[in-house]
């Protein structure tokens, strides 16, 4: 009987003790905005936008997910600098572009110039000075920091 009890109150320690480390966790994440909303947010604010171009069946996307947009030092980067917006064209949604509403794949063909290269594609668009840039492809996180910080120059030079 003392036994069962013992390894009942071991157990009731551990579970406690677990919910305390997750509670202790303070990093942050990344507040995504979809297109509509964060286009207007970044121009209000004289951010950048961040676009993040993927589809849901996309392999290298969802790494870019786990890996890349997980790194603590590219969430600061991106939480202080930017208006990060996921965007996949292949949803049935309507997205307004200055006095356009356009499906998915013309707001693609738009922000892309209709150069297009696959996903995920990274897109920023410097709201200053009204430019946009894309970077194709899988990104790991330190060649990315790297990116985003000569990005941040450009936009406020």
């Amino acid at each position: 009987m003392f036994k069962n009890k013992f390894l009942v109150f071991v157990a009731l320690i551990f579970v406690i003790s677990s919910f305390s480390i997750i509670k202790s966790d303070n990093s942050e994440e990344i507040k995504w905005y979809d297109w509509n909303e964060g286009v207007t947010k970044a121009r209000n604010e004289g951010k950048i936008a961040l676009i993040d171009t993927y589809t849901d069946w996309c392999y290298w996307c969802k790494v870019m997910d786990n890996k890349t947009y997980s790194n603590q030092a590219i969430i600061e980067l991106i939480n202080k600098n930017f208006v990060p917006i996921k965007f996949n064209p292949e949803l049935d949604k309507k997205y307004i572009n200055g006095n356009d509403t356009l499906n998915g794949r013309e707001l693609l063909g738009a922000i892309s110039g209709g150069k297009h290269s696959g996903y995920p594609t990274t897109y920023f668009y410097l709201t200053k000075k009204n430019i946009m840039y894309q970077e194709a492809g899988y990104i790991e996180a330190e060649k990315f920091e790297t990116l985003l910080k000569g990005i941040i120059a450009e936009h406020n030079k």
